[in-house]
């Protein structure tokens, strides 16, 4: 019998359990963490420009071609595209959950690279790009300028921030582990504008035709080679690389072109018909902080990655990066969406840790032993831990659903562990030795044992075959259960047995209530260890390198590593109170038990009689059956009337600290008048209480993924959680203020 077999074999038994709590331990170090299991599908994104082309044209020369041939891609469920005034294109191919992003990817580029011959020459000299990313923003480092003192005004324009960005940030960041892709916010990157005279053109009989002409012949990168290379005559006693002027850099360079020679021998120079000046490629897009010019990145996740630790990576790049900043350049991240997740994660585990202690406290109350509470809170923390183990191994991530399943599990693993150790006490009580008593309890309820573990999993476990969206969410939240009973059952097989062998061994057979003792010892050490962790951590915290603080700024980045060096330092604070609390344990224990002994003993009496009373309901019951069965049907039929009456929906709106605001104006509105309605409602945001920041990006909808002049977006940051404990603080309360100003002062667009 396998029981049998590990009570002769204790050690056997121990050393398989602290296997499993290694990997789980291991597991949950590396398992990425995220606010809800990954239930999005899976999204390439081509992209292509065609400078100067309006949406028509780019729908019949790029969308038409690339689409027809994308179109029908294996495992594709739909995709949706682009076409904007600006020139821009982006096809948004969305695949089936669970489709290999990078397999995807590869599908997806082979069919534009049949598309591409077909396109125009200029968006192929551009590039057509296809690349796998998350559909949504995980967050916005933004640049902006401090003002000069002497003049008021910033240090620095937008267009130069647009290209620190792009030059000094964008690769730094783009290798970051986990970032999937990168959107420069307001990109005005520096070109070279030419602005001709029509009149002067004329005169001189030119063609805007032949002023590209000319520059694309005389602005060129010119490889001129070598004087003196071989092969050469005997005697040569140098060679040199010829460097010459390549691509033009300067305005004066570019206004000294000839474009032309007559035949008289008069020259025609570009500045002669045209005025030339360094500034930006497009100023179509903007983007503003707080009312103020600024640039900066937009950071797409990787499929799969860890948001928390990828953002607390690119926070720890920043504080690198911002060292090399000129005088009076600052970035900032306000837009950040990790601060929710990692807020609604900890609650779940504070939840987690505050359910491990009630299950040990009940324990302990109904118990009244150390050694018969060790039995099932170390079978507890068995079946958690090695649940992390199976989780990785299934790429689950550690999110709100499978914590809150591990939450759930706790009632229900710390069963079986109770189930063993109730049935040995009472063979114990009928005379038997602990050993005797051991073999005898596990020969009746090894059976009882597996088929419960059956019964329950069957109920869960079928959920997970569930497909589609739903089913991402049940499987995640079923299996993290069934697999923590499953573990539980064979730890109440296997261990538990051996080691209530070794607990009990002392014990007097026949007596129910001797050698019992609530508190051991060094129990001091324990509570004393927790106590200094608990109050040195924000002193001596930072100083051993542990994130100090209310979850809202980032934290230690994930990992292993990071874990196996924030357990050791936390080790590092236990120690001296583990060893003040364990020398007053030795001396102040026998009193405790005394003070508990006597708690016991009134709980005992109180449980017996509140026994009693429920027998006489019970019995109450039985004899007015057909009541309780009409109360019984009432109860059912108000379940179905509030299921049917409560609003249905996907998941609950939550304050996740921010709102995304969508602008937009008429059709054909310049870009001016856009920026004026977006002023006003960042004026109107920022005059709301519990509002930090805002982030606008006039020129584009990031909603409706399309370029235009009459479109904005503006993102609503609030204050950090903490600092909105007041009702009329929460993101509903806040969003409903915003709303009603903006339908009273801000009637030019819709705002949504």
């Amino acid at each position: 019998m396998l029981a049998r077999f590990f009570i002769n074999r204790p050690v056997l038994a121990c050393v398989l359990s602290v296997v499993v709590v290694l990997l789980g331990g291991i597991a949950a170090g590396l398992l990425p963490v995220a606010e809800y299991p990954q239930v999005t599908p899976p999204m390439v994104r081509v992209s292509a420009v065609y400078p100067g082309a309006n949406a028509q044209v780019v729908a019949d020369t790029i969308a038409a071609p690339i689409e027809q041939q994308v179109n029908g891609v294996e495992k594709m469920m739909y995709m949706t595209s682009q076409s904007n005034n600006d020139g821009s294109y982006t096809l948004d191919v969305t695949f089936e959950i669970g489709t290999d992003i990078n397999m995807a990817q590869v599908l997806v580029q082979n069919r534009v690279a049949t598309a591409e011959p077909t396109l125009p020459d200029v968006v192929r000299a551009i590039g057509v790009t296809t690349k796998k990313r998350s559909q949504d923003i995980l967050l916005c480092i933004s640049l902006y300028s401090e003002d000069t003192p002497a003049t008021g005004r910033p240090y620095y324009d937008a267009l130069y921030l647009s290209n620190y960005t792009t030059i000094q940030l964008k690769d730094a960041i783009a290798r970051i582990e986990g970032v999937g892709d990168l959107l420069v916010m307001g990109q005005q990157d520096y070109s070279m504008r030419i602005w001709l005279d029509p009149d002067k053109l004329s005169s001189r009989n030119l063609t805007v035709g032949d002023v590209i002409k000319v520059l694309r012949e005389q602005n060129v990168q010119v490889a001129a080679g070598q004087i003196g290379q071989p092969p050469v005559p005997r005697g040569q006693d140098f060679q040199y690389t010829l460097t010459t002027l390549g691509r033009l850099v300067e305005a004066e360079q570019f206004a000294d072109i000839i474009l032309k020679t007559d035949s008289s021998g008069e020259i025609t120079y570009l500045k002669d018909v045209s005025r030339t000046e360094l500034g930006a490629r497009s100023e179509d897009l903007m983007a503003r902080l707080d009312r103020r010019p600024s640039s900066g990145l937009a950071v797409y996740l990787l499929p799969g990655a860890n948001a928390l630790d990828t953002a607390d990576r690119i926070k720890a790049r920043m504080r690198e990066l911002e060292t090399r900043f000129p005088p009076g350049l600052k970035s900032a991240i306000v837009y950040d969406t990790t601060p929710f997740v990692r807020e609604s994660v900890n609650e779940v585990l504070h939840t987690l840790r505050d359910a491990i202690i009630l299950v040990t406290v009940v324990i302990l109350l109904f118990l009244q032993d150390w050694k018969s509470l060790l039995l099932p809170v170390i079978g507890v923390l068995v079946s958690l831990i090695g649940t992390f183990a199976v989780m990785i191994m299934m790429g689950f991530t550690l999110n709100n659903l499978t914590l809150f399943g591990l939450v759930l599990a706790i009632g229900i693993v710390v069963d079986d562990a109770i189930v063993v150790l109730e049935n040995i006490e009472r063979w114990m009580e009928k005379g038997l030795p602990a050993r005797e008593a051991t073999m005898k309890a596990m020969d009746e309820i090894t059976g009882p044992i597996v088929a419960i573990t059956l019964v329950l999993s069957s109920v869960l476990l079928p959920s997970a075959f569930l497909s589609g969206l739903v089913g991402q969410f049940f499987r995640q939240f079923a299996v993290t259960i069934s697999v923590s009973m499953l573990i539980s059952a064979i730890n109440a097989m296997t261990m538990t047995p051996a080691l209530a062998v070794l607990f009990f061994k002392n014990r007097k057979p026949g007596k129910h209530g001797e050698g019992k003792e609530a508190l051991p010892w060094w129990s001091g050490s324990l509570f004393g260890g927790l106590a200094t962790v608990w109050l040195l951590t924000p002193i001596l915290g930072p100083w051993l390198g542990l994130h100090v603080g209310g979850g809202h700024e980032e934290a230690a980045a994930g990992g292993l590593k990071e874990t196996l060096h924030s357990l050791g330092a936390n080790l590092v604070l236990f120690l001296p109170g583990a060893v003040a609390g364990g020398v007053l344990g030795w001396f102040l224990i026998r009193p405790v038990n005394r003070v508990l002994g006597g708690f016991f003993r009134g709980f005992n009496w109180l449980f017996e009689r509140v026994t009693q009373v429920y027998g006489r309901t019970v019995g109450w019951c039985l004899r007015l059956s057909v009541i309780v069965l009409l109360v019984y049907v009432g109860l059912i039929g108000l379940t179905g009337f509030g299921f049917n009456r409560i609003p249905t929906g996907f998941i609950p709106l939550q304050d996740k600290g921010y709102l995304v605001t969508n602008i937009q104006l008429p059709d054909s509105a310049s870009l001016e008048r856009t920026l004026e309605v977006t002023d006003a409602v960042e004026k109107i945001a920022l005059e709301t209480p519990g509002v930090a920041h805002t982030l606008s990006l006039p020129g584009m909808s990031y909603v409706l993924n399309a370029n235009s002049s009459n479109y904005s977006n503006v993102f609503i940051i609030f204050e950090p959680f903490h600092d909105r404990h007041d009702p009329s603080l929460s993101g509903d309360a806040i969003a409903a203020q915003i709303r009603a100003r903006l339908a009273r002062e801000v009637q030019e667009a819709r705002v949504l």
